[in-house]
C-alpha cells in the first residue's frame, strides 16, 4: 500500500497559524463579564475575579475591553504604567506574579483623554489586544466588557474561539434586569455559556444594628435566572470600603474573604472553578 508523504515544497506552503489563533490556544479558559447596562459594578466583578483566581495560584491575564470608560488600571493603581513592547508583541502590565493586565487606559498619553472611536476602529483594537498582547500560557483571560450588547461583546465573542463562559452582572432594580436579560440572550445566541448571575448591591448592611436592607428590592433576579435556567453565583451587599480599596488601587491587596462582601465573593469564585461547559 503506497503511503502518502507530504513534500517539504508542500509542508512550506501549508498556511501558518493565525497569531490570534495561537495566543488564544494558549489559554486554557476564556470568560467574559458583561452586563445589561452600565453602573451596576462589572469592572469591579471582574478585576475581583480575576485578582481572586490568581490568589488561588492560577495564571491569570485580565482585558480591559471598555474602551471609552476604561477603569480596571485605577482599581489595580497602575494607570500610570506604561507597557512595553518584545519581540513577542505588547507585554501585559505584571500586577502580582500570577496577574496580567491590559488595557486601552494604558496606551493613552492623557489618562482623562476621552477615546473617540467608531466600531471599526473599536474592533481593530480588540482584535490587536487579543492578537499582539504576548498573554503568555494562561489558566485564565477575564475579559471585562463595556455594557450593552454592541461592537465590543460581538467582537469578543466571534474572535475567540471557544469561549468558557459568560458571567452576567446586574445589580437588583426592575430597570436593570431588563437589561441582564438581554445579556443572557445575547451570550445564548452567540452560543457563549452562561456560568452565571452575579447580583451586585444586593442590599446594605446597617452600621448600626447589622440587619440587612434591600434598598433596591428583592426577587427579580432569581425570577430572571429561573427564566432562563441559569445560576445565581452570589449576592454581594454594599460595601463602602469595596469603594475606597478601588480608588486606592489596592484590589489585589485589601480584599480578603474575612469581610462579608469578600466571603460572599469567594463562593463566585468557586463557582467559576467548578463551571463545566
Amino acid at each position: 500500500m503506497t503511503q502518502n508523504i507530504q513534500s517539504t515544497e508542500d509542508l512550506l506552503k501549508k498556511p501558518e497559524v493565525p497569531k490570534l489563533v495561537r495566543n488564544m490556544r494558549a489559554i486554557k479558559k476564556k470568560i467574559m463579564v458583561m452586563s445589561g447596562k452600565g453602573g451596576v459594578g462589572k469592572s469591579t466583578v471582574a478585576a475581583n475575579l480575576a485578582a481572586r483566581l490568581a490568589e488561588r495560584g492560577s495564571k491569570v491575564g485580565l482585558l480591559d475591553a471598555d474602551i471609552h470608560g476604561p477603569s480596571i488600571p485605577k482599581m489595580f493603581g497602575i494607570e500610570d504604567v506604561k507597557p512595553e513592547v518584545d519581540e513577542n508583541g505588547i507585554v501585559p502590565i505584571s500586577v502580582t506574579e500570577n496577574l496580567v493586565v491590559m488595557s486601552v487606559a494604558l496606551l493613552l498619553e492623557d489618562k482623562d483623554a476621552p477615546v473617540i472611536w467608531r466600531g471599526p476602529a473599536k474592533m481593530a483594537a480588540i482584535k490587536q489586544f487579543l492578537e499582539d498582547v504576548s498573554w503568555g500560557n494562561l489558566d485564565y483571560l477575564i475579559v471585562d466588557l463595556p455594557p450593552g450588547t454592541g461592537d465590543e461583546p460581538l467582537s469578543i465573542a466571534q474572535l475567540i474561539e471557544k469561549m468558557e463562559g459568560a458571567v452576567v452582572v446586574t445589580t437588583p432594580q426592575d430597570v436593570a434586569l431588563v437589561s441582564v436579560r438581554k445579556s443572557i440572550k445575547f451570550a445564548e445566541i452567540l452560543k457563549v455559556p452562561v456560568i452565571g448571575i452575579v447580583e451586585n448591591m444586593a442590599g446594605i448592611i446597617c452600621p448600626h444594628c447589622d440587619e440587612k436592607i434591600d434598598i433596591f428590592g428583592r426577587g427579580g433576579v432569581e425570577k430572571a435566572a429561573k427564566d432562563f435556567n441559569v445560576n445565581v453565583l452570589g449576592e454581594l451587599p454594599m460595601d463602602p470600603k469595596i469603594a475606597e480599596i478601588e480608588d486606592s488601587g489596592k484590589v489585589h491587596t485589601d480584599i480578603n474573604e474575612e469581610m462579608l462582601w469578600g466571603k460572599e465573593f469567594a463562593s463566585i469564585v468557586d463557582s467559576v472553578e467548578s463551571f463545566k461547559k
